[in-house]
């Protein structure tokens, strides 16, 4: 990782995968054309996929990022991470306790954690976390399992007392992405905005812009 995009401030977008959302294209031609749009951090988050399957995933959507530079982070399975030398892991809050996750993946691999209230940001914060993805802010069928939507006030409320990056989820789009940085995000992260993108570099491009 270059000292630049190691930084989650400078990321912008964070685009987080599911295959089933992509029409029938193969994960790594959308991963392609994201990249091609702009974006350069994804996790790979394929919860159906056993350690095998994610394994060979991975080291297909790495083949893609590398060449650019970009970072990929495996969603909950820090063995799977380590396996396909990716740039870190991301946890569920039914995943490794951050503190945990961060002594297995050690100092130099990159540890974000989703959260859904200042406690859970405290605790990722305490742990050892890079960054958060704090959520859901807008209605999103992928986000109704963790409740309704906390709107833009939660992270008004975080943002004072959290010191991590935070990513925005939920809901965003190219055009409430503004109002989700005015209210304290330092970047967003999406997962239908882009896979279910009919161009994915314009809309990778549009929520960069």
């Amino acid at each position: 990782m270059t000292a630049a995009i190691a930084d989650p401030r400078t990321w912008g977008l964070y685009v987080i995968t599911d295959r089933t959302q992509t029409a029938g294209r193969h994960l790594e031609e959308v991963v392609s054309g994201a990249v091609g749009g702009g974006a350069r951090v994804f996790q790979l988050r394929e919860k159906d996929l056993e350690a095998r399957e994610l394994v060979a995933l991975g080291e297909r959507l790495l083949a893609v990022l590398r060449p650019v530079g970009g970072l990929l982070l495996i969603n909950d399975r820090i063995d799977v991470a380590l396996a396909v030398e990716a740039s870190g892991a991301h946890l569920s809050r039914h995943g490794f306790p951050p503190a945990v996750a961060r002594r297995l993946l050690g100092p130099s691999r990159l540890l974000g954690v989703s959260c859904h209230s200042l406690g859970e940001a405290k605790e990722a914060q305490e742990g050892g976390a890079d960054f958060i993805v704090l959520g859901p802010v807008f209605a999103t069928p992928s986000k109704a399992a963790y409740g309704p939507p906390l709107g833009l006030e939660l992270l008004r409320q975080v943002r004072p007392k959290i010191r991590l990056p935070i990513f925005a989820i939920g809901g965003i789009t190219a055009t409430n992405r503004g109002d989700v940085l005015a209210a304290g995000a330092d970047g967003v992260a999406v997962i239908a905005a882009v896979m279910r993108a009919a161009d994915v570099s314009a809309a990778v491009q549009a929520l960069l812009a």
